[in-house]
């Protein structure tokens, strides 16, 4: 099962919508506080559809507590695009973390100093990033394909 990580998101339709692709995936998804919204907030709901009531989701109040239960920090993805490498030239495995930012300015730099593999999602230079609710879609879609391969 793959687990997707928010780190103090702002905006509650992409969160709930984040959530119901976790739930067609059957992955988890971990959110790290502080929120831009409440969680049972209509919007959240809204995007989720009833989709949520399914959803593995752990809350965590800090990135402290997220980390202390990390068992292997080597299987921790950060999505950054800033990075060199592409998600696409990337190995995943079963249980692997993969990490995205707040939507106004992805993970900062203190952040990403913790770990060790930074990947990005090759797009044209005409825009600065992609809706986090679609970055997430590529990555997991991708790592669910090569997973289903291993099998």
């Amino acid at each position: 099962m793959l687990n997707v990580v928010l780190v103090e998101p702002e905006i509650p339709n992409n969160t709930g919508n984040i959530g119901r692709l976790c739930v067609g995936t059957e992955s988890r998804l971990h959110l790290i506080h502080p929120f831009g919204f409440v969680i049972n907030d209509k919007n959240l709901k809204r995007s989720g559809l009833d989709y949520w009531v399914h959803l593995d989701v752990t809350e965590y109040q800090n990135v402290e507590e997220w980390i202390a239960q990390i068992p292997d920090h080597s299987r921790v993805f950060l999505m950054s695009s800033h990075s060199d490498k592409s998600y696409l030239e990337n190995e995943f495995q079963d249980g692997d973390w993969l990490v995205f930012g707040k939507e106004s300015v992805g993970l900062s730099r203190e952040f990403m100093s913790r770990f060790e593999n930074h990947l990005t999602i090759p797009m044209s230079p005409l825009i600065r990033s992609f809706n986090i609710a679609n970055s997430v879609a590529f990555v997991v879609g991708e790592a669910k394909r090569q997973i289903g391969l291993k099998k």
